[in-house]
């Protein structure tokens, strides 16, 4: 049997791979018909997400060990695999005002495959090898692939173990090999897509579920989040600048004019002119308490209001 004769093989043992007679008639359906059942689709992808809450919830827990550790966050694939874990990863440093090397993407085939394929990137197990060698025991690592057997990811997870870091598969299919020897393996089984083989589809949106899930609640658990509140956002625009405001309000119930003030004593910090409406204390004393905290207003908020009840 050739190589491409196995791979055909193989391809057909994968449901995201399938041919679903259900939808053999797609292009015969009204325009309306086609959307409900895109819609439709995308619930199944959702519903899919839900059943490996578990999973996903293991891979958290580790990869916020290896961020308080110091570590960082590396997402790597191939095609749309690739790039929705370089949308996620580029989404953090605004939302939650990191350091961009916090949390990254890596794309097979470099940031030019971001807009265009690169012919066989996916397939190379060494550059997926190369990728992950900077990596060590402090920092975790989801490689992701809706096939759950690109060489590009499984490369990149092998060479991720062997030094140590904290190693997550993110598949559409069961049992898949980057599953292997993994520390978590997340499979969310979407099965058959509606346009067969497109797994831009209901694997692309799982995969984005699921990465929202793990960088949203790791910032969350990092401090970067009070209540349900962006704290960390930076305001570098007019939107972000109003969406401060309201923040401050929100948070502590003071008017426009108090958050525009406290933000202004604050530098723009959100989360320091929280503290100062709530606390009263003056900025340094609000600063050192964040920093103390490392960051966390909560534990912050509880310190300041001790030190200044004291005085």
């Amino acid at each position: 049997m050739s190589d491409r004769e196995e791979l055909r093989s193989t391809l057909e043992t994968l449901s995201t791979e399938r041919v679903d007679p259900a939808f053999a008639d797609l292009d015969l359906l009204s325009t309306v018909d086609q959307v409900a059942l895109m819609t439709e689709q995308g619930i199944v992808a959702a519903q899919a997400v839900a059943a490996e809450g578990a999973s996903i919830a293991r891979a958290i827990d580790g990869i916020v060990d290896r961020l308080h550790r110091g570590g960082r966050l590396v997402y790597i694939g191939a095609g749309t695999a690739g790039r929705m874990g370089v949308l996620d990863a580029s989404e953090i440093p605004p939302t939650f005002g990191t350091d961009p090397s916090l949390v990254l993407g890596v794309i097979a085939g470099g940031e030019h495959a971001l807009r265009s394929a690169v012919e066989n990137a996916e397939d190379d197990v060494e550059a997926g090898a190369e990728a992950a060698s900077r990596l060590g025991p402090d920092d975790a690592i989801v490689g992701i692939s809706a096939s759950g057997r690109t060489p590009y990811v499984s490369g990149a997870l092998r060479a991720a173990r062997e030094r140590g870091a904290f190693t997550v598969s993110l598949a559409c299919n069961r049992d898949a090999e980057i599953s292997q020897g993994v520390d978590v393996a997340i499979e969310v089984v979407v099965g058959p897509e509606v346009v067969a083989g497109s797994t831009r589809l209901k694997a692309g949106t799982a995969q984005k579920l699921v990465l929202n899930a793990i960088s949203t609640v790791a910032m969350v658990q990092s401090g970067k989040v009070y209540g349900n509140l962006m704290v960390d956002v930076q305001s570098t625009n007019e939107k972000l600048r109003a969406r401060a405001e309201r923040t401050v309000m929100h948070a502590t119930g003071c008017s426009p004019e108090k958050a525009a003030e406290a933000l202004s004593t604050a530098g723009g910090s959100v989360k320091l002119a929280i503290a100062l409406v709530e606390t009263g204390v003056d900025a340094d004393v609000a600063r050192a308490a964040l920093e103390q905290a490392g960051g966390n207003l909560r534990q912050a908020l509880a310190a300041a209001r001790g030190e200044h009840a004291a005085e």
